[in-house]
């Protein structure tokens, strides 16, 4: 008797599981379509991209999109800024985000609860609030039209201290007080303790802030003037013309500017869960 009531949960909890597993497929189907659509149309003429029903797949694959990125706009002067900027972004605000949270985490001094509460506060203001002030300070210090405006202005976030005080707050705190006893100062705790045993939030940060700030448009729109000194994102929109939009082109670009995204995720996937989840754990 016992017997065939577990095996009932077990086959309850087998049908739930594959009813799960249908859903996501059935999710995940529908998010990729809109990208299977991009790759076919970078290989279509003007014509075939908007024909009915859709040809998912070329009768003839065609790299005139592509020839046109390369040709028509310095494609490759874009690509290089883009990753210029993204990178500089990226690995300071992993250290003033990191030194932050371990601060907030780990460290005890006067009003260290209420600033955090502040720094979350700032996550409420949308940027289009703050847009022109932040412009007319980057203007009077002189670094409009220049990319140290953009890597500056990105150097910090409240929502990366977020993630990683939340993950940080997960190491037991026997570790530092072991390494006070061993002589360690705040400083080297921070880099052999908090940093080594934060790698799924640092990892999570990583992939966040290179594709937020990789596909970041209004940044470089109100920063940038000179062409040579144009992202990827400013780059493609010369395609779009006041008569006729070069859909092709714009897709074999995206295309190309997707790339380094997704070799970040391939390396980084396997922290991104675990490290969203950790900022639930303690609070």
């Amino acid at each position: 008797m016992n017997d065939t009531i577990v095996l009932k949960k077990r086959n309850k909890i087998e049908i739930r599981k594959i009813i799960l597993l249908i859903i996501c497929l059935i999710v995940a189907f529908i998010m990729i379509i809109p990208f299977v659509w991009m790759v076919s149309a970078s290989f279509k003429e003007r014509t075939e991209i908007f024909t009915k029903p859709i040809q998912w797949i070329p009768k003839v694959f065609r790299s005139v999109n592509y020839n046109t990125v390369f040709h028509e706009i310095p494609f490759p002067t874009y690509f290089f800024n883009t990753a210029k900027i993204t990178i500089c972004v990226t690995i300071l605000q992993l250290i003033t985000c990191s030194m932050a949270a371990f601060a907030f985490a780990k460290l005890s001094f006067p009003g260290r609860d209420k600033l955090f509460l502040g720094y979350l506060a700032t996550m409420m203001v949308p940027w289009h609030a703050i847009m022109i002030p932040q412009f007319m300070v980057v203007q009077k210090l002189g670094l409009y039209d220049n990319h140290l405006s953009l890597i500056l202005t990105g150097a910090f976030s409240a929502f990366g201290v977020f993630i990683l005080r939340q993950n940080m707050l997960s190491i037991p705190n026997s570790l530092n007080e072991a390494a006070k006893i061993d002589g360690c100062g705040p400083f080297k705790i921070y880099t052999k303790i908090a940093i080594p045993l934060s790698k799924t939030g640092l990892a999570t940060l990583t992939a966040l802030t290179f594709t937020c700030i990789w596909n970041d448009y209004m940044g470089p729109m109100i920063y940038l003037d000179t062409d040579t000194k144009k992202t990827i994102q400013l780059g493609l929109a010369t395609f779009k013309r006041e008569y006729d939009t070069n859909y092709g082109a714009i897709m074999a670009g995206t295309v190309i500017s997707l790339i380094p995204v997704v070799i970040v995720y391939a390396f980084a996937q396997k922290y991104i869960v675990e490290g969203v989840a950790c900022t639930g754990v303690k609070g």
